[in-house]
């Protein structure tokens, strides 16, 4: 059994040295066409990297990393391609009371995913989480470049790896932009790249039935509906269903609706709209739905470099049910 171990090590190595491979070609090529990327510091001036108390990154040789892919939910890029694929999608506030997503894979990776779309600056604190991630997004404004690159994440653009996207034929631009992500790694990373700080288990004792719960950002809104023949929450944006490109309603297993302060930043859009900071780092309260019922919960991510861990109101373990998890950010009342 041991040699079975050390040869199951061993090939996951091997798949981790040829994504890196490839991750760095990519790069490599971005920078020799004057593309930012990013090789920066690691530190984001909070102290020395911490372990996460709920999910600690492994020592030792690194592994391949997760992908996180910005994309579009405008009424003009839905339906979105890849999201069911996803491990985690988070929900964004951006310009004008918007909402933007953020799909995370490490188990599994779509053919195709898409519309992709700009970056902000929240980002780079919520993606602190992950060991070296790849961001695919289609740009940003000049300003938040130079933060880009100081980043510890992996940058890649339809500039730095033309390759790996492709422009769709029956939707007009921005929202035909879509990222092939085999063509710029050699496989999905695997579970233990999620250091979200998630635990899956049981559900708490208590919580109570609901059916359905929406979520509301300044101009966009979410509603999830439990499904007891599927076991998930069929997602609803802007009281439409959310669709697959294959027409399957989108339906998570968790939905985490997150409390937290979402303030102005120094960017604004080429509107002159500001563009809001979502705060990810620090504590408060949520609300998590799983099994039809609703829980009350605390969330607690003390630094950038540490996933999130949630508790019940008691201050016992707060799990997650098993499949796709959707983390909603939301203005703290």
């Amino acid at each position: 059994m041991g040699t079975e171990r050390g040869a199951r090590r061993g090939a996951r190595r091997r798949r981790g040295t040829r994504a890196r491979a490839l991750v760095a070609a990519v790069l490599a090529a971005g920078l020799a066409a004057g593309c930012t990327v990013s090789d920066g510091p690691r530190d984001d001036g909070r102290g020395s990297p911490r372990q996460s108390p709920a999910q600690s990154r492994e020592t030792g040789p690194k592994g391949p990393p997760v992908l996180a892919v910005k994309i579009d939910n405008a009424p003009a890029a839905r339906p979105q391609t890849g999201l069911d694929a996803a491990d985690v999608v988070y929900v964004e506030q951006v310009e004008g009371g918007l909402s933007r997503l953020m799909a995370v894979y490490a188990t599994r990776l779509p053919e195709s995913v898409g519309p992709v779309r700009s970056a902000r600056e929240s980002d780079l604190e919520l993606l602190r989480q992950f060991d070296r991630p790849v961001l695919a997004f289609s740009g940003a404004q000049g300003k938040l470049l130079p933060l880009i690159d100081r980043a510890p994440l992996e940058a890649v653009t339809p500039e730095s790896a033309p390759g790996a996207f492709v422009r769709g034929t029956d939707r007009p631009a921005p929202y035909n932009l879509y990222l092939r992500p085999e063509r710029l790694m050699d496989g999905p990373p695997g579970e233990a790249a999620l250091t979200t700080g998630f635990r899956f288990g049981p559900p708490p004792a208590d919580g109570r039935p609901e059916d359905e719960v929406t979520v509301r950002h300044p101009a966009a809104r979410f509603t999830f509906t439990w499904s007891g023949d599927r076991d998930r929450w069929l997602v609803s944006t802007d009281g439409a269903p959310a669709l697959t490109a294959g027409g399957e309603r989108l339906a998570p297993a968790t939905v985490v609706v997150q409390y937290v302060t979402v303030r102005r930043s120094e960017f604004r859009d080429f509107l002159g709209n500001n563009t809001p900071y979502t705060e990810t780092v620090g504590s408060g309260e949520a609300t998590v739905l799983r099994g039809g019922r609703v829980y009350e919960a605390r969330w607690d991510r003390p630094a950038a470099q540490d996933g999130t861990a949630f508790t019940t109101e008691e201050g016992g373990r707060m799990n997650f049910a098993r499949g796709q998890v959707w983390v909603v950010y939301v203005q703290t009342a």
